[in-house]
């Protein structure tokens, strides 16, 4: 267990300003922002808005209880977000949870909005009996590297592709 823990959970929302807000069904304005966030601090514009899901496909996602969609919010405007999946295991009775994107816009790096949207993710954890939260990170990307090493351990494995059309 990351070192902490408890200290770390009882931190959640005391980020000064920002709140942070666990997106559900009926949020799709909110989501389309997020998307467009993540398409902006990505430098990926066309991944995340180019096909964007219908309404249908994203309130369904919403009422997914294994999808999390967590915004960060300062004065109405989405500054970082979050999305991961619950992964409920096999080899025994317990889940993990995988961060598949954080992103913060860099007027609000380094104010404690990244450590905010994980903390989130390891209290809802914690509540659906997940034993850990799981990240990726690009080699040499040295400022998420570095926040995950702050907050968890660290194991060096290769990630594949593997497409599903030959």
């Amino acid at each position: 267990m990351i070192g902490g823990y408890d200290r770390a959970m009882s931190n959640i929302g005391a980020l000064e300003g920002t709140e942070i807000r666990q997106l559900a069904a009926g949020d799709l304005p909110l989501f389309e922002s997020l998307m467009s966030m993540f398409g902006d601090v990505f430098e990926e514009p066309d991944t995340y808005t180019a096909k964007r899901p219908g309404a249908e496909y994203v309130e369904r996602l919403l009422r997914n209880e294994n999808f999390v969609a967590l915004a960060a919010i300062d004065n109405g405007k989405i500054v970082g977000g979050l999305t991961a999946y619950e992964l409920p295991k096999y080899e025994q009775e317990r889940s993990e949870m995988y961060i598949y994107d954080l992103a913060v816009v860099e007027t609000h790096r380094r104010k404690g909005v990244a450590t905010a949207l994980i903390n989130r993710v390891r209290a809802l954890g914690k509540e659906r009996g997940a034993w850990v939260v799981f990240v990726q990170a690009d080699q040499g990307d040295t400022p998420p590297i570095e926040l995950y090493s702050k907050l968890g351990v660290r194991e060096d494995v290769h990630h594949f592709d593997i497409p599903v059309d030959d």
